[in-house]
């Protein structure tokens, strides 16, 4: 569903990617991990077009990723952010349906606020939520929020940006498993960056280890505590000492 090859990116001397090869499966969640600013942001922003790489090639569902109807190619996916990223001007619902009140999805109002109920409700939202205000509602609420619109859409790729961020182990591990059910029912591909292995291990197919501006390993997620590779055996066990502390 997507693949990148020798894909490149710089910010001026910095280069963060230095020939990224990665494929996600159709239907497949992949999770990319990596230290902090290892270039797992910057990927996602080549794959959406929001950076332009300086060199390879992104396809996705086998089209290119830098050519052709920009809105098309942008509908197909859905996100969730970081920070949540909601608007704290707009009632819930209105940032649950906000793509499907504008653009190339527009709905009817009402039949926005319907779809918003219903994928409030299937992220284990209650209907009366739908017009409170972000302020109003917990940081775990408002990252359920965030993933209902996510998927008001119903888009084909999802990605998940340190989905679980801020969020306490209990809360970490409901909005992980909804994570894993809907991408699931949905039949979705699904694209994760975190650094919480506790996520990675609930809601990956695959990993991908980014470090070097190159992916230096991939396999399933079964395979990941036997990778023979010391730089993932360093990251995913927290060590202080190792390949990657060295090169600091």
């Amino acid at each position: 569903m997507i693949e990148l090859a020798g894909v490149t990116k710089s910010f001026g001397a910095n280069r963060v990617l230095a020939g990224v090869d990665l494929s996600v499966g159709r239907g497949r969640s992949l999770v990319v991990i990596g230290g902090s600013g290892t270039g797992k942001s910057v990927l996602l922003k080549c794959i959406l077009g929001l950076e332009a790489p300086d060199a390879g090639r992104i396809t996705v569902d086998g089209r290119d990723a830098a050519t052709g109807d920009r809105e098309a190619f942008l509908a197909c996916f859905g996100m969730l952010f970081q920070g949540g990223a909601l608007f704290d001007s707009l009632p819930v619902w209105q940032n649950v349906s906000f793509r499907l009140l504008r653009g190339a999805l527009k709905r009817p109002r009402a039949e926005a606020r319907e779809i918003a109920i219903e994928k409030l409700r299937r992220v284990g939202l209650s209907p009366d939520v739908a017009d409170k205000v972000p302020a109003e509602l917990s940081g775990g609420m408002q990252k359920r929020v965030g993933l209902a619109r996510a998927i008001a859409a119903d888009p084909q790729i999802i990605f998940f940006d340190e989905p679980t961020t801020g969020l306490d182990p209990i809360m970490s591990g409901v909005i992980n498993d909804l994570i894993r059910e809907i991408v699931s029912e949905m039949g979705a591909t699904a694209l994760t960056i975190t650094h919480d292995m506790t996520s990675v291990r609930a809601i990956a197919d695959e990993v991908a280890m980014l470090h070097g501006g190159v992916i230096r390993w991939t396999g399933p997620v079964a395979a990941l505590d036997a990778s023979g590779d010391p730089y993932v055996d360093q990251f995913i066990h927290g060590r202080a000492e190792g390949p990657i502390a060295a090169l600091r």
